[in-house]
């Protein structure tokens, strides 16, 4: 028996009745799906028909009819498209077959991982605008320029003027598709770097809390240190108080002043003297360093030098002259012993 041709098989489908009959009920739309069903398989000879039975989403199962095959893009796609039972109303399911060796790509633009394809073509279906054939045609052209197995997106220029809404469309749709996985991929990373940061901060808080808990227990420990030492400080002056000595510290200021104590006026006069004249000496000797490292002006280290050096001559004149006295009351003192009668 001779194999009945495409447009036999879909007259016999839709005409047959019974438990296997289709799920197309209205007569004038059967007719209409044959129309379209056999100008997609004229246009598309790699396209064969079939009856099967296909399970909606809800679990509910219709006799469908269907086209497997081949669309003429290279590589080739595989797929099955199935002619829902509210066709021309409903758009038709499209289901990409992959195997080992064709996997769909990750975030393709048209396609899910599932198989299932998706186009503007059918978000935007209206009957009587859109058709089998016209959608068949969409799926060559974006499949050509985005292929579901191939990471090759082609660069094809195209003049803008030639360009249809349909494939402005599409195009539109890829660029936004692209944006949205890189924009998706960024984000990504930046709450993956935020995780790590938070990690670091939550790590660096917990350290501080213990920093800030050993603080307070030290600052607490020194407290109360200091009101022991509080305490035995007022203790201490209180006994102080009431058997009237003097601190070590006074005591200690009472011996230094009495080690530098002169023995008489003129042993006074003459510590004075020498002290100023060190000092001055002193001054002298930083003012020549000053004048070196360029710090006073050589004018104001003359002016001041000579002043200085005027005053220290005072001073060695009044030692020299305190002690010629002190030398000859001694010598007055030792002639009065010699000129004793023995």
């Amino acid at each position: 028996m001779a194999a009945l041709t495409s447009t036999q098989f879909v007259d016999a489908a839709l005409s047959s009745d019974g438990p296997l009959s289709l799920s197309y009920k209205h007569p004038n739309l059967k007719w209409l799906i044959r129309d379209h069903f056999l100008s997609l398989l004229h246009n598309f000879p790699s396209l064969k028909p079939s009856i099967d039975t296909f399970t909606h989403d809800d679990g509910t199962t219709v006799n469908l009819l269907n086209a497997s095959g081949t669309l003429p893009v290279s590589p080739a796609i595989p797929l099955t498209i199935w002619i829902h039972e509210s066709y021309p109303f409903f758009p038709p399911l499209v289901f990409l077959s992959s195997t080992s060796s064709t996997q769909i790509l990750r975030d393709h633009p048209f396609v899910y991982p599932s198989g299932a394809i998706f186009s503007p073509y059918l978000h935007v279906w209206r009957y009587p605008r859109s058709n089998l054939l016209d959608f068949a045609c969409n799926l060559v052209r974006i499949f050509t320029y985005y292929h579901p197995f191939s990471s090759l997106v082609s660069s094809r220029c195209i003049d803008p003027s030639l360009v249809s809404k349909m494939e402005a469309l599409d195009f539109l749709y890829m660029t936004l598709h692209h944006e949205i996985v890189a924009s998706r991929a960024k984000a990504k990373e930046d709450i993956e770097a935020l995780f790590i940061l938070q990690a670091e901060l939550v790590h660096r808080a917990e350290t501080l809390n213990i920093t800030l808990e050993e603080s307070e227990h030290e600052r607490s420990s020194l407290k109360e240190r200091v009101k022991d030492l509080t305490d035995e400080a007022d203790t201490l002056m209180n006994w102080l108080t009431v058997h009237g000595c003097k601190s070590s510290i006074d005591r200690a200021k009472d011996k230094m002043n009495d080690a530098f104590e002169a023995a008489d006026q003129e042993s006074d006069q003459v510590l004075d003297c020498s002290s100023k004249d060190k000092a001055i000496e002193d001054l002298l000797y930083v003012l020549e360093k000053a004048v070196k490292e360029g710090v006073v002006p050589v004018d104001k280290y003359l002016k001041q030098v000579r002043a200085l050096a005027r005053e220290q001559f005072f001073h060695r004149a009044m030692l020299v002259k305190l002690r010629s006295s002190d030398i000859l009351y001694q010598l007055d003192d030792l002639y009065g012993s010699f000129s004793k009668p023995t």
